[in-house]
């Protein structure tokens, strides 16, 4: 997992092949003004998810991984926690993986909250579980998926 602000996001760039391309499309585009949707920049491999969450607590937040994505995430209209717990430590819950979605979901609360701003981003690896969308109010977001 990384947390680290907007500005710093090119020096990621390296960490998989397809982040320049995301990164690019992230710098020129106004996120504020895009429509909630799904835009894709490289077949299925590289999308951008313009999504609007509805309120959510801890408790409410399922723990989540992804085996064939790399997850970025930027709150845009309001402050977002996210839950992290590695996910060799999460519970296994009754749901099996997902293929169609790429998703598993697991039991319990996150180990650790991190508090994501407007101007930082989150990238969440297959190796990282994690709970996003804790807000009260729910938040616009931009979420890259990654092919991994």
């Amino acid at each position: 997992m990384v947390v680290d602000t907007l500005e710093n996001l090119e020096k990621y760039a390296s960490l998989n092949p397809l982040f320049a391309q995301a990164i690019e499309f992230l710098k020129s585009h106004d996120f504020q003004t895009m429509e909630i949707g799904k835009t894709e920049l490289k077949g299925k491999d590289l999308l951008v998810n313009i999504a609007q969450t509805k309120p959510k607590t801890k408790e409410e937040a399922k723990l989540e991984t992804h085996r064939d994505f790399i997850d970025i995430q930027i709150p845009l209209s309001g402050t977002e926690i996210m839950g992290y717990t590695a996910a060799k430590d999460c519970i296994p819950a009754d749901a099996p993986y997902n293929a169609e979605k790429d998703i598993t979901f697991f039991e319990g609360l996150a180990e650790t909250y991190i508090t994501v701003k407007p101007g930082m981003f989150a990238i969440f690896f297959p190796q990282d579980g994690h709970a996003p969308g804790i807000t009260p109010e729910g938040v616009k977001k931009v979420i890259v998926k990654v092919k991994a």
